[in-house]
């Protein structure tokens, strides 16, 4: 931005005119006059007019400015009128800053207003360190597909100590099911989902709850079903390239106005409809060499809100370059944002636990990788990698833990599998126990994936519901083609089939006898390293991770904070491990996940230990000391 704001305490009403006048507004809105307000950008196009349709149609011409947008103002037009625009009286389409799309991808887009009862004034959201998430699919976390569905969950969320949900994308998706990512109107609230008074109904009850929400954004690539951008204007730039199309325009020639579009609906999903923070897809393909890049932009904007708000806000980025910059302070040179996804603690438990290491499970494998994941967030920080043929990676520095989110499964890593299969289904109840010590006993930030707490054995499968004959059968191969570097057998399923889209929805079986063990061993792994100090220290001098048997797979991991201290030992090894502890001071076991309360075989390690004892732990197991 041109004016910086960070830090400085503007009014919610002065950083909405500052943002006003740095990017003009662009969609549709109801004003206090009643008069509605639309504007769009169209900057090559001659002539654009607005096509009311519905309740009465009407055509209104429209005026443009110097940078490219057009607007109008219409009254006695409510919530509800339909309408498209009109370019050039060539084609008619719909608004690209449609907040709603009552009739799908292709039809009208609809007017809606911001009124909403909410009850939240007392909810100022949480600090980054408080997270313990849990991302859930509207579409498939319930047997009704919606909003209400994940609001009936939310007394289970709570009891399980969940402090944040993480929504896969919203914005409008061809069809009535999708995973999100080939949205094309990122304003507008999925119709079948329950469209923006249902998204609001949710955030207003997680909040009364004490849960923050997290949605996920796309700001790196726009669906290609509905998909009319191109027609209004240089919303892509031939300079760069993603893996799912045209990457869009952050720093060419016309570029304001698409980051314009972009910061507006950051901080709508964060004002208006309440949402605590944003995670932020593959932001290493958000192409920008410009000298501010977007996400330091967005996140001062993001600061500058949430000073003026009161309520804490902040941005998640999932990103595959092991560079620290994205999340350094903008005054030390980086971009200011808040948090990252580490997929390399996935891919290293995930090798270690299934023995795959094939794809780009072929850098992994062994205790080496998660033991190194478990210290410095990455795995890689300068290394040679062999799947990427090059030295990747730059060292977190002092980054504190509770900037890196981490997690044994989540929507990619079992929904880009060929079958969608679950870790659940890969080993056996002792590593899924093993798996959920592995990351709720790590100082970084813990994701869970939906039904991951009672062993949920069905798929999260990729789904599609196009309506492309020749967009069906180009997703299809690629999803085909997409597997060749694994070793996975059986067929592909088909995308386009609403069996692959219920086959993925939860089953809620969570009074199986395993299942009831899981949920609370869950439960008790998350209050205690909410109530342990050793387990609310993040920085980075406060936890230490050894291999003292590697040939036993037994990773050791030593936490502390002010007179806390905890000893972690985790077995990875089919076979009982023993192990003799040297160091100072009394163990007293706190935790084993091969007890019987947690339907295990049973402990075999002794509830108290000193110098020299021997400590002997079951197969796939992890145990918990307090050192005193």
């Amino acid at each position: 931005m041109a004016a910086h704001i960070t830090g400085i305490l503007f009014s919610l009403l002065t950083l909405k005119n500052t943002l006003a006048n740095i990017y003009p507004f662009a969609g549709a809105a109801i004003q206090s006059d009643s008069t509605c307000k639309f504007s769009v950008w169209a900057p090559f196009r001659k002539q654009v007019s607005l096509s009311i349709i519905a309740p009465q149609p009407q055509i209104h011409p429209m005026q443009p400015d110097d940078k490219g947008y057009w607007h109008t103002s219409v009254e006695g037009l409510s919530s509800g009128t339909q309408y498209k625009y009109v370019l050039d009286e060539e084609v008619t389409l719909p608004d690209p800053a449609s907040r709603y799309q009552p009739e799908g991808v292709h039809g009208p887009s609809a007017v809606v207003d911001s009124n909403f009862e909410w009850t939240d004034d007392s909810w100022t959201g949480l600090d980054m360190s408080e997270l313990i998430i849990y991302e859930l699919h509207t579409g498939t976390f319930s047997g009704t597909h919606n909003f209400q569905g994940v609001i009936d969950k939310l007394d289970h969320l709570r009891s399980l100590g969940i402090t944040a949900i993480e929504i896969l994308p919203v914005g409008q998706f061809p069809g009535d099911r999708n995973w999100g990512y080939d949205g094309v109107y990122p304003f507008a609230v999925q119709n079948s989902y329950g469209g923006v008074n249902g998204l609001k109904a949710l955030v207003n009850a997680a909040h009364q709850h004490g849960i923050a929400v997290i949605l996920d954004v796309i700001y790196n690539h726009l669906g290609p079903e509905g998909n009319y951008f191109s027609q209004y204007g240089p919303w892509f730039t031939d300079k760069y390239k993603t893996p799912w199309g045209p990457a869009l325009n952050f720093d060419d020639a016309w570029c304001d106005a698409v980051r314009a579009y972009f910061i507006q609906n950051a901080l709508m999903w964060l004002d208006e409809f309440h949402i605590d923070g944003l995670r932020m897809d593959a932001v290493h393909a958000i192409w920008d060499c410009g000298a501010n890049h977007f996400t330091a932009e967005l996140s001062e904007l993001v600061d500058a809100l949430q000073a003026t708000s009161g309520r804490k806000k902040f941005l998640i980025a999932e990103i595959d370059l092991n560079s620290p910059r994205y999340i350094m302070p903008r005054e030390k040179g980086g971009y200011g944002m808040h948090g990252q996804w580490v997929d390399e603690f996935h891919h290293a438990l995930h090798s270690l636990l299934t023995g795959e290491v094939n794809g780009y499970y072929a850098d992994f494998g062994g205790l080496t990788p998660l033991a190194k994941s478990f210290q410095d967030s990455y795995v890689f920080t300068g290394a040679y990698s062999d799947v990427r043929k090059r030295h990747f990676g730059a060292s977190p520095g002092d980054l504190p833990y509770h900037q890196f989110v981490v997690f044994a499964q989540n929507h990619d890593q079992i929904g880009n599998r060929m079958l969608g299969d679950r870790l659940t289904t890969q080993v056996s109840f002792e590593a899924q126990k093993l798996a959920a010590a592995t990351v709720l006993l790590s100082p970084h930030i813990p994701l869970l994936f939906m039904g991951e707490e009672y062993g949920e054995t069905k798929p999260f499968q990729f789904f599609t519901s196009h309506s492309d004959k020749d967009l069906i059968a180009a997703v299809t191969n690629g999803r085909r083609e997409e597997f060749a570097s694994f070793a996975w057998e059986g067929e592909v399923p088909e995308p386009q089939e609403i069996t692959t889209f219920d086959n993925s929805t939860l089953s809620w079986e969570t009074q199986t006898e395993t299942g009831a063990a899981l949920i609370e061993l869950y439960r008790f792994l998350i209050a205690f390293r909410r109530t342990r100090q050793a387990m609310r220290n993040t920085t980075r001098d406060s936890v230490k991770v050894l291999i003292p048997q590697a040939e036993e797979q037994l990773l050791l991991v030593e936490r502390s904070g002010g007179d806390d201290r905890l000893l972690i030992l985790f077995n990875f090894s089919d076979h009982v491990v023993p192990y003799q502890y040297t160091g100072p001071g009394t163990l007293q076991k706190k935790f084993d996940s091969s007890a019987a309360i947690w339907h295990g075989p049973g402990t075999l390690a002794p509830d108290e230990a000193t110098t020299s004892s021997a400590i002997s732990l079951q197969p796939f197991s992890a145990i918990v000391y307090e050192i005193v």
